[in-house]
């Protein structure tokens, strides 16, 4: 007598991340919520969440949020976000991703502007939020250097010197970080163009 043989289906990838939106905003929300020092400082813990940890970019992925983040207007986790959750969900991705971001300092600078005077005048916080300076330097250097590795990789002697210029004009002659980001943008468009000529495609 033949029997009936279930074909066991493999699941598709989509049912696998059936729960992505709900790992998104628990994963920006607790980045959010427990990181101090600005957009570096979290970008930082982004990537060793998104790429080392989930494994849902790559670095150089990675390294190109962290650029268009710092380029555009407005606070980098936020331009962050919405980048990292329109690539994993679209739209409602982007939202989901801000609204993680966007919960925990609305709340805790809430609390802090209701106790404003009180968190001013106590000693312990004023302490703490000043040993608090040496690690967000830390996480901020470990930032820069994986950006240089990053550009050093590329092995473009073009891109190596502009971040060696970049670097020259912005700590010793304090010249405008939008200068030199619009200034990197143009040259970026410009080595395009010549770069597509030379292999005969149309811009």
């Amino acid at each position: 007598m033949e029997q009936n043989v279930t074909k066991q289906v493999v699941p598709s990838s989509e049912p696998q991340h059936k729960h992505v939106l709900w790992q998104l905003f628990k994963a920006t929300f607790c980045l959010s919520a427990f990181t101090f020092g600005g957009g570096f400082v979290i970008v930082s813990l982004m990537k060793k969440k998104f790429v080392e940890e989930l494994g849902w970019l790559t670095e150089d992925e990675m390294l190109d949020i962290t650029a268009i983040a710092q380029s555009s207007p407005g606070p980098i986790p936020i331009n962050a976000s919405v980048i990292l959750g329109y690539r994993m969900k679209g739209i409602l991705g982007s939202l989901v991703a801000v609204l993680g971001t966007a919960i925990p300092p609305m709340v805790i600078i809430s609390v802090i502007a209701v106790f404003y005077k009180q968190f001013r005048e106590n000693t312990v916080i004023a302490t703490a939020l000043q040993v608090m300076r040496a690690g967000v330097a830390a996480v901020i250097f470990d930032v820069v250097i994986n950006l240089a590795k990053n550009v050093c990789k590329t092995k473009r002697y073009l891109y190596i010197g502009l971040m060696a210029i970049a670097f020259v004009l912005t700590c010793f002659l304090k010249v405008s970080a939008m200068v030199i980001i619009l200034s990197c943008v143009a040259i970026g468009v410009i080595d395009l163009i010549i770069q597509m000529k030379k292999k005969g495609e149309t811009v």
